[in-house]
C-alpha cells in the first residue's frame, strides 16, 4: 500500500520567531534558516505551520505569510508560554506550557512531520511525537556541549538541564539534520545519535553577490572615504566576541605604519541576552574609549538582507571572532558578496571557510583567539589588494556550492523518507511486525 503524500509540516521554533529581525534579541541564524526553509517548502507545494512562543500581547494568534508565486502559505502560530517578557534563559521553565498549547492547537494534528529547531523545540517536539504520533526531525543549531568547550571568558556555561535534554533528543529523534559533517560526527560519537543527515544551510546569491553598489553604504560605513572598513555582523553577546573585534581594531591602530590608512570598525547587530551590560553598545564604547579607538567605531542596527548585502560589499573585511559557531551564515553571506572573512577556527566556520575538496574558502581561520592574531590576519587583506581580491574571488566560488534550494530539497528528502516509513508502519496489517 502506497504511503499518503507529504502535504503539511510543522516547524517548531519555541524561543524565537522567524518573523523577528535577525541580529536583535535572540534572533539570528536560526531565524534566517527557518524562514528560508519554510519558504522553500511552500514553493514546493507544502503547507507550513510554524509554532513559536508569543513574544508580545499585540501579535495575532496566527500570522499568515503568502509566499509569492507559491501554492501555499506559511502560518506562524503564537503559543502562550510563560510571561511575555521572559528571558530566553527562563524559557525552560515554561516548555511544558508550550507543549500543552501545541498539542491542543487545532492544526497540530494535521502536521505529518514535526521539525524542531534548537533544543527547547526538540524537547517539545519529542513530547508531541508521543502524544500525537507525529515523527520528529531535529536540528539543534547549537549544541550545549560544544559551546561549553569553547566558552567566552565570563560567559555562563550551558546548564546541565540543556545538556541532558540534548542527549535525550539526539537519541530519541526519528531523524537529525546537522549542518556539517563535523557536527554529524560529534552527534554520533559523543551523543549516541542515530539517523543523522548532513544538510548544509544555504545562501541566496540573488541577494548576496558581488554586484557593485558602494554608494550609500560607502558613505555610511566610511564617511571620510579614507579609512579601511572592518565589518562585524551578529548579535552583541559574549559568544560572538564583539569585544575581541574592538580589541582587534585597537591592535590594528596601535601597530599601523606611517602612511597606512586608518581602520574603521562597523558593528551591525543588537544587544542580546547575557550580553547586556557586558558587550552591548555602551560597554563596547567604554572598552573602545579605554583602548583609544572610540572615534573609529560605529554601530548600526540590524538590517534586512538587501541592505546587509550592500554593507558586506562595501566593507574591506568581515570579522567573525566567535567562540563557537554551528555553521556561520555570516561568513557564507560575506563570501558570496566577494568580501574576505577573518574568523575563529571553530565549529562550522572550518567548514564554511576551510579548504573543502581542495578548494580554498574566501578568508582566514585564526586558531589563537587573541586580538593580535586577528589583527595580523585582517591587516594582510587591508594592505595587500591582490591577496584580498584573490580571497574575494575564492569566496564567491565557495558560496556557489551552497544554496537554499539544495537545503530544501535535501530536507524534503529526509521528511519524505521518514513519512513513508512512518505511514507504512501504521498501514501494516494486524499481526505483522513493522
Amino acid at each position: 500500500m502506497a504511503a499518503s503524500p507529504l502535504r503539511r509540516v510543522g516547524l517548531i521554533a519555541v524561543h524565537t520567531s522567524p518573523l523577528a529581525q535577525a541580529g536583535t534579541g535572540d534572533a539570528g541564524g536560526l531565524n534566517v534558516y527557518v524562514d528560508n526553509v519554510a519558504r522553500g517548502l511552500v514553493a514546493r507545494g507544502l503547507h507550513v505551520d510554524v509554532f513559536t512562543r508569543r513574544p508580545s500581547a499585540d501579535v495575532p494568534e496566527t500570522v499568515r505569510i503568502q509566499v509569492p508565486a507559491a501554492r501555499g502559505t506559511i502560518d506562524v502560530h503564537h503559543i502562550e508560554a510563560g510571561p511575555l517578557d521572559a528571558d530566553k534563559t527562563e524559557l525552560a521553565s515554561h516548555l511544558c506550557a508550550f507543549y500543552l498549547g501545541l498539542a491542543a492547537h487545532p492544526v497540530a494534528r494535521e502536521a505529518q512531520i514535526f521539525h524542531g529547531h534548537y533544543w527547547m523545540s526538540g524537547w517539545v517536539g519529542a513530547r508531541a511525537r508521543r502524544k500525537l504520533g507525529t515523527p520528529l526531525v531535529q536540528t539543534f543549531h547549537t549544541l550545549g556541549r560544544q559551546k561549553n568547550a569553547t566558552l567566552a571568558p565570563g560567559d555562563r556555561p550551558e546548564p546541565a538541564l540543556r545538556l541532558a535534554a540534548e542527549s535525550r533528543i539526539a537519541y530519541d529523534a526519528d531523524a537529525i539534520i546537522a549542518p556539517t559533517p563535523q557536527e554529524s560526527a560529534f552527534l554520533r560519537s559523543e551523543m549516541n545519535a542515530r539517523r543523522v543527515h548532513v544538510v548544509e544551510p544555504g545562501v541566496d546569491t540573488t541577494v548576496f553577490n558581488g554586484q557593485a553598489d558602494r554608494g550609500w553604504t560607502a558613505d555610511l560605513l566610511n564617511p571620510t572615504g579614507e579609512a579601511k572598513v572592518v565589518l562585524f555582523v551578529g548579535r552583541l553577546q559574549p559568544l560572538k566576541a564583539p569585544d575581541t573585534a574592538v580589541e582587534t581594531l585597537a591592535a590594528l591602530t596601535r601597530d599601523a605604519l606611517p602612511g597606512e590608512p586608518p581602520v574603521r570598525l562597523v558593528m551591525v547587530g543588537g544587544p542580546s541576552g547575557n550580553g547586556l551590560g557586558v558587550v552591548d553598545p555602551p560597554a563596547l564604547l567604554s572598552l573602545a574609549e579605554q583602548l583609544g579607538v572610540v572615534d573609529n567605531i560605529a554601530f548600526l542596527t540590524p538590517r534586512a538582507h538587501e541592505e546587509l548585502a550592500a554593507l558586506y560589499r562595501a566593507a574591506d573585511v568581515v570579522l567573525m571572532p566567535s567562540h563557537s559557531e554551528s555553521f556561520g551564515l555570516v561568513a557564507l553571506e560575506a563570501q558570496a558578496c566577494g568580501t574576505p572573512v577573518v574568523a575563529t577556527d571553530v565549529g562550522g566556520l572550518r567548514h564554511v571557510l576551510g579548504h573543502i575538496d581542495g578548494a580554498p574558502g574566501g578568508g582566514t581561520l585564526v586558531a589563537d583567539h587573541h586580538p593580535d592574531k586577528f589583527a595580523a590576519a585582517v591587516r594582510r587583506y587591508l594592505m595587500e589588494p591582490d591577496f584580498a581580491a584573490e580571497a574575494g574571488a575564492a569566496g564567491v566560488r565557495r558560496a556557489q556550492a551552497f544554496s537554499w534550494d539544495a537545503t530544501v530539497d535535501k530536507t524534503i528528502a529526509v521528511y519524505e523518507h521518514l513519512h513513508q516509513r512512518h505511514t507504512t508502519r501504521h498501514q501494516m496489517p494486524a499481526g505483522e511486525c513493522a
